[in-house]
């Protein structure tokens, strides 16, 4: 589930809309794209999202940096990445 909501995210850096904000995001993929480390950050506002993700054989692993689990969820279910024209 979570691997699927990051997927909808571009790597790289982009922008997109959360609940009528815009955020810079800015995520990478590592080991082969097992592992994604993400931010996002309110433009213009003091908002932010941190996390890491990690795929193993026991399955997926969400570790939000300094923040409850149920923000970063929220966040990757709502956040609209604009697309290039």
């Amino acid at each position: 589930m979570i691997r699927k909501l990051l997927n909808a995210i571009p790597e790289g850096s982009s922008r997109g809309q959360f609940r009528g904000r815009t955020y810079v995001v800015s995520k990478s993929l590592h080991n082969g794209g097992r592992s994604i480390k993400l931010f996002a950050e309110e433009a213009g506002g003091e908002d932010f999202v941190s996390l890491n993700f990690y795929e193993t054989s026991r399955g997926e692993s969400l570790k939000p940096c300094e923040m409850p689990a149920e923000k970063v969820l929220t966040f990757l279910r709502e956040f609209k990445a604009e697309t290039s024209p």
